[in-house]
């Protein structure tokens, strides 16, 4: 799979297009997850995601097959040697998916708030780049806890 560095234009967003507010993260539960409670950026292709959105989902819904296999699995009093195989697999999935996400952030929307902050006219300076790398920070933080 491959990754991209631009919009759907051809170009690179500015970083306030790439995300609109900063999203408001909250724990949810035990196990450490967050959920974003950020307005969505309405324009199509306002993420670092979008070429590659189709190619997403079809990994996630293989996933989710994983995870429904384990449930089979379960059910049909499987070895758990072998559940544990799928386990690790499914594990796999959902952190190369991740990790995935996580390049086309850094390609696209990081990018995009370096040459908006270097720009003729700039408003925003080198503190875009600094939110928007600890941004990305904190997302690997998360991942490294899971």
């Amino acid at each position: 799979m491959t990754t991209t560095d631009a919009d759907t234009g051809g170009g690179t967003a500015p970083a306030a297009a790439c995300h609109g507010p900063q999203p408001q993260s909250a724990p949810v539960g035990d196990t450490g997850s967050v959920t974003d409670t950020a307005v969505e950026d309405s324009a199509p292709g306002g993420h670092g995601y979008a070429k590659q959105k189709d190619a997403h989902i079809k990994r996630l819904r293989r996933i989710e097959g994983q995870i429904r296999g384990l449930q089979r699995m379960l059910e049909e009093d499987v070895y758990c040697i072998d559940i544990l195989t799928q386990v690790s697999a499914s594990t796999k999935g959902l952190q190369s998916f991740g990790l995935q996400l996580l390049e086309e952030h850094l390609r696209h929307c990081v990018a995009a708030a370096v040459i908006e902050s270097s720009a003729p006219g700039a408003t925003r300076g080198p503190e875009a780049i600094d939110a928007k790398v600890q941004e990305a920070t904190k997302a690997i933080e998360r991942m490294l806890r899971s």
